[in-house]
């Protein structure tokens, strides 16, 4: 398999990893799914029910389209697991295997969709069997190889200010608020902070860095890896539930800040869901985040502005890079062929970008009460010129308060004045 990382990028040590009894190059830090594209590998699972090829899309642990069975373990997303020496990884949902899965005749006798719900539901005697080909058909992994290990117990914490939100505004809203002196936690899902940042050319990762190191220095805590799963009103007054390396933590605090930023969406055509078309800033991250290269000729398409920086970034680097502002179809099946534009125009290319305005993440916050814009295609958390909410205590700053297209350094000034004002 080709190597596609770029010569003279900054790694770690390098490990091995096996991937269905293959062994594949990889680096410490490196998620497995970063870790297998460098590698050449382009089709990391199967869709559950037309068992149509997949890869990662959002690169951000979002889409679910990099599944993966992992040390014996099911559905783990592939882009937020970072390999280590001996990893064992198997891609699921494919008989006898991803590359080449005869269940995928199932997209190819049902091209107008398929009701399994009603099909062959008038015939007894064909009903079991039908259930047998439905859950191979739709099945999501097996069972793991054993049972899991005991659940650590749930810690309850009390903080003064609790951010949740990693990116440019949330790290910048916690060290003002922290230089302060308030006693601020910040937690992130990612693997390290920075949000949009760390998809930004040419030099976002640096000042993720920057500002990730300021916010220590001011005092902040920082927890990454730990995800905002639910807001529980009924209980304690008031419980968010936090999925973190050490076990579940139910954390209280006086004042709560959401700055989770944006999700990456779609371009709207035939076949989106192919491998090699990826979100704008998931390509981003492969290039300035992990130094791989995406693809040779990458089309970059849609309105986000995002997408000319992307553009830029790629014909700096060597890659050629065509920007279109909407396709009528993809063409490819394992893998991106090409494009084909208004009036039929094909443009030959090996990789999508797909720059569609992302939309603001105010699931989390929507949960906690706050009242929402609905900006007809996106909903952004209502805040008023001083970042509060409709909450009493709960304030927003960033990119989940706008529909506008995101930009890291408006975050950024947006969490700095709100953590002056906390």
């Amino acid at each position: 398999m080709a190597d596609r990382r770029l010569a003279g990028f900054p790694r770690k040590g390098p490990v091995t990893l096996t991937l269905e009894g293959d062994p594949v190059r990889a680096y410490e830090g490196e998620p497995v799914a970063v870790a297998l594209f460098a590698s050449g590998v382009n089709v990391l699972s199967r869709s559950i029910k037309y068992h149509r090829p997949r890869t990662f899309f959002c690169l951000d642990g979002h889409c679910a389209a990099c599944l993966m069975r992992i040390d014996g373990v099911p559905n783990l997303r592939s882009c937020r697991v970072l390999v280590r020496d001996g990893m064992t990884c198997q891609r699921q949902n494919a008989l006898p295997s991803a590359s080449f899965d005869i269940l995928a005749a199932a997209d190819w006798l049902f091209p107008h969709g398929m009701d399994h719900h009603t099909l062959l539901a008038k015939q007894p005697l064909l009903r079991p069997v039908l259930h047998k080909v439905v859950r191979e058909l739709g099945g999501l992994g097996h069972l793991p190889d054993a049972p899991p290990a005991e659940l650590p117990p749930a810690t309850r914490r009390h903080v003064e200010l609790l951010v949740v939100g990693g990116g440019p505004a949330g790290l910048a809203c916690a060290t003002a608020a922290a230089r302060r002196g308030r006693a601020v936690l910040l937690i992130d899902e990612n693997d390290t902070p920075g949000g949009s940042l760390l998809a930004e050319p040419p030099d976002g990762p640096e000042r993720a860095r920057e500002l990730a190191a300021a916010a220590r220095k001011a005092g902040v805590e920082l927890l990454t890896q730990a995800t905002a799963i639910a807001y529980f009103p009924e209980d304690a007054g008031g419980l968010l539930a936090v999925q973190a390396p050490q076990g579940l933590l139910e954390l209280r605090a006086d004042r709560t800040v959401y700055a989770t930023g944006t999700y990456d969406q779609n371009i709207l055509c035939p076949d989106n869901d192919r491998p090699g078309v990826l979100a704008a800033r998931a390509v981003g991250r492969l290039l300035v985040r992990w130094g791989v290269r995406p693809a040779t000729r990458v089309a970059v398409v849609g309105g986000f502005s995002y997408g000319a920086r992307l553009a830029r970034a790629l014909e700096a680097a060597g890659i050629a890079a065509l920007q279109a502002p909407a396709v009528t179809r993809v063409h490819g099946h394992r893998w991106v062929e090409a494009i084909e534009l208004a009036g039929g125009q094909r443009e030959e290319c090996d990789l999508v970008a797909a720059a569609a305005p992302p939309l603001p993440a105010s699931e989390i916050a929507r949960q906690h009460g706050v009242r929402v814009c609905d900006h007809t295609r996106a909903f952004a958390i209502d805040v008023g010129g001083d970042g509060a909410t409709s909450r009493p205590g709960i304030f927003a700053c960033g990119d989940v308060t706008s529909a506008a297209d995101p930009d890291p350094g408006r975050a950024a000034a947006a969490g700095a004045a709100l953590g002056e004002r906390i």
